[in-house]
């Protein structure tokens, strides 16, 4: 796969490990409505609170980035981002951040309005503005919204917003209006929004009715060719929030499941493996926290080791890390560090795992590279989203020739396929490759492998990968699908240990690509524990 990067016209632009596209627009001649942005709020708003509050609102360099980016657009004059999802740790500036946005789209030049000489955009304020700051709570509105009433009260902005009136909950102007809302979403079906600023997503769900509502505000952006912006902090996985459900579509555009349709995210990390180490969690905040020098990175640090902080609540809020659920498989962070940039080459010797599916579930087939345990996928099956997604199942001649393939490119040397839903094919498979395994899935079968019949062999397995993943004994190559399926999967205890399975039963969160790993780890390991992975010497030595 290759490295993820923005496409503006002929060029492919690479991201950043933050998510952005590396450096800034002018650095590669994409034009942007952002700098008049910066402009304008610099010299009309004013900074909302803190000990500076009442001056000029000054942007950090992260934020003018972002701005940069935001506001870019392609030769023709659209826009490259129609939706966006910055996500910052606690304490950073989200939602001052939020409010500064909301003023820009009310009053600032975001409207491309053609190129300067130099080839530049510039813009002129939308004719009839409709922006609204929307969260889940009314106290997060109000939070934000008192932000925004102080940087257009405090600052010049009455100088430059005609008609502009300051109420207790929104802002008018003689064309527009900025307002706050919250989760009543068949209310706000069918207003004419220009832009829509999402507060906390993370917190947004079906339960609170923020799902519905995210929803309903895009469909109204769309027929305005309006946008919107994501402010928030990492979310819970498995929840299924608006913040999550973002980070999960960015992957699928990221491995080539999904169409991209101007996403940006946002998303830096402090990179962190052991909590316990002081030097190394002081290095990584001092890095994250870099851009918001009003954060007392000593403070942070007292908060990570307060004992009344659970240690993912502090990656999570801190260090702006997506944590693993209370009983999931494997953590974001030991899965991580695996990561490594090598992928396989055509002879490798690799141990094969298959695990099948029609519909519902996917379909994949790992390959674990012999001499060092590298995992990498040959091939991911899954129902896409959507109305694509209808009625579809799982190219059954596409699975098969990329078994093929695998034994044309690669040396196998042992293949465990599970054998539910795929009995007929697999037996295919022994009938033509069972001369080329080493060793046998089972003293009778080659290949199939029946995870229904042998918990307790799957169980050590598992617990055995696990470790190794935990050890750093393992590598990957990154697959951004895999680390969904991997980071999806949650301990299950049974009678002999710690098994593997999805969140709930019915889940469309997927957890395939483990049970290919673990197949083909499991292979590797027969392997290894037979003897015959060992490469002959076939040299001949001549004795005088």
């Amino acid at each position: 796969m290759s490295a993820p990067c923005l496409v503006v016209g002929d060029q492919r632009i690479p991201l950043a490990a933050d998510g952005l596209p590396e450096g800034m627009p002018s650095d590669h001649g994409v034009p942007t409505l952002g700098w008049g942005v910066l402009a304008w709020g610099e010299e009309f708003l004013a900074q909302p609170d803190g000990d500076r509050a009442g001056d000029p609102w000054q942007w950090t360099p992260t934020q003018a980035r972002l701005i940069a980016w935001w506001f870019a657009v392609d030769r023709t004059g659209r826009w490259l981002f129609r939706r966006g999802q910055i996500v910052k740790p606690k304490g950073s500036g989200k939602s001052p951040l939020a409010a500064a946005l909301s003023c820009c789209a009310l009053a600032a030049d975001v409207v491309f309005d053609g190129f300067d000489a130099a080839g530049e955009a510039v813009g002129r304020p939308h004719p009839s503005p409709h922006v609204q700051l929307a969260a889940v709570s009314q106290d997060q509105t109000d939070n934000t919204m008192s932000l925004v009433l102080s940087m257009l009260r405090d600052g010049e902005a009455a100088d430059a917003i005609p008609g502009l009136d300051l109420g207790l909950t929104r802002v008018r102007t003689r064309n527009g209006k900025l307002e706050p809302v919250t989760a009543s979403a068949p209310s706000r079906e069918g207003q004419r929004l220009t832009d829509a600023i999402l507060d906390e997503p993370h917190l947004w769900t079906n339960s609170n009715g923020g799902v519905r509502m995210a929803a309903t505000l895009r469909r109204n952006l769309g027929k305005m060719n309006g946008r919107s912006l994501e402010t928030t902090n990492a979310w819970t996985p498995g929840e299924e929030s608006v913040a999550e459900q973002t980070a999960i579509y960015a992957d699928k555009i990221a491995s080539g499941d999904a169409v991209d349709l101007g996403l940006m995210r946002y998303h830096p990390q402090a990179q962190v493996r052991d909590l316990g180490d002081p030097d190394e969690l002081r290095a990584g905040l001092v890095e994250l926290y870099a851009d918001a020098p009003w954060v007392d990175v000593d403070r942070v640090i007292a908060e990570i080791y307060d004992l009344g902080t659970h240690p993912a609540d502090a990656r999570r809020f801190y260090l702006n890390q997506v944590v693993t659920a209370e009983d999931g498989l494997v953590s974001p962070v030991d899965w991580d560090a695996c990561r490594v940039d090598d992928r396989l080459e055509a002879g490798d010797r690799i141990a094969l795992g298959f695990d099948g599916s029609i519909r519902d579930d996917a379909t994949v087939l790992i390959a674990c590279r012999v001499e060092d345990r590298l995992f990498f996928p040959l091939g991911m099956w899954e129902r896409p989203d959507g109305p694509a997604g209808e009625g579809w199942e799982v190219d059954r001649e596409a699975v098969d020739e990329a078994v093929h393939a695998a034994f044309e490119l690669y040396e196998p040397l042992a293949f465990f396929a599970d054998v539910e839903h795929w009995e007929s094919y697999i037996d295919a498979w022994t009938r033509e490759y069972r001369e080329r395994l080493l060793v046998k899935a089972s003293p009778r079968e080659p290949i199939a492998w029946d995870m229904r019949g042998r918990l307790q062999q799957s169980t050590l397995a598992n617990e055995r990968l696990v470790a190794a993943v935990v050890d750093g004994k393992i590598r990957h190559t990154g697959d951004v699908r895999l680390r969904r399926h991997v980071l999806n999967a949650r301990r299950r205890p049974n009678r002999y240990g710690i098994s593997f399975g999805k969140d709930r039963r019915g889940s469309r969160h997927k957890v395939d690509g483990w049970a290919g790993c673990l197949l083909a780890d499991m292979a590797q390991h027969e392997l290894e524990a037979s003897g015959k992975n060992r490469t002959v010497d076939r040299r001949v030595v001549v004795f005088r």
